[in-house]
């Protein structure tokens, strides 16, 4: 099956970064529509190369296509650190900040992130953008305090909406619910990533500031390598 010109540059960037790997890496699986490119390169690798890996995955959905491709899986509780992670992003402004979560995964891809030696975002070239704004911005709540968590984003100068799946709230792998909450253009992720995190009943936002080592951006002709 012909991939699409969006399908063949995530495609580009996830395949640029699964070819720095090598055996007896750890490596963090990431979630969503590159990060699934990523996982499927991975697959091949083991099975053409023979290479020695252990796969640590941010999702249920991405646990089933990793074992789906063959790639070995490490428990997250056996694994304090991990090499390598690679995973997308919604978003990516020129310092490396990211919106994640739009795959809902955002509390284990940051978790994941934080314990890897090395995170590796991979994207297409539309998720390049000036300053995050235009993908609202996934925040991870306890449901009991949706509602305060609802008033204070609105005091920060969002528009928070319960995100649904059907009639009824979306429920994470960690049984919590999502917020997606538009903001305007974010001049200094790194403070409002400071106040969400001030906000009971936020188990996690999707703003990753920080963490992302590199920025692999899949184009047309190949890729592009963002170093921070």
């Amino acid at each position: 099956m012909s991939l699409s010109v969006v399908e063949q540059k995530k495609k580009n960037a996830a395949e640029h970064a699964v070819a720095q790997i090598t055996s007896g890496m750890r490596v963090g699986l990431g979630t969503g529509s590159t990060a699934k490119f990523a996982v499927m390169a991975l697959g091949r690798r083991i099975k053409e190369e023979g290479l020695k890996v252990k796969g640590v995955p941010t999702s249920e959905a991405t646990r089933a296509l990793a074992v789906l491709h063959g790639v070995p899986l490490l428990s997250f509780a056996d694994a304090d650190r991990l090499d390598l992670c690679i995973d997308g992003a919604d978003e990516a402004d020129p310092g490396l900040n990211l919106t994640k979560g739009g795959g809902g995964a955002l509390l284990r891809e940051k978790v994941v992130a934080f314990v890897s030696e090395r995170f590796t975002c991979v994207v297409d070239d539309a998720k390049l953008v000036d300053k995050l704004h235009a993908f609202p911005l996934p925040i991870e709540v306890v449901p009991f305090a949706e509602k305060v968590v609802e008033r204070e984003l609105v005091r920060l100068g969002g528009e928070p909406v319960l995100r649904r799946n059907g009639d009824a709230p979306y429920l994470t792998d960690n049984g919590l619910w999502i917020l997606d909450c538009r903001f305007p253009p974010i001049d200094d992720p790194p403070m409002l990533a400071r106040a969400l995190s001030s906000i009971p009943g936020i188990a996690e936002h999707g703003l990753f500031c920080g963490l992302a080592h590199a920025l692999v951006v899949g184009t047309e002709s190949g890729v592009r390598v963002i170093e921070r």
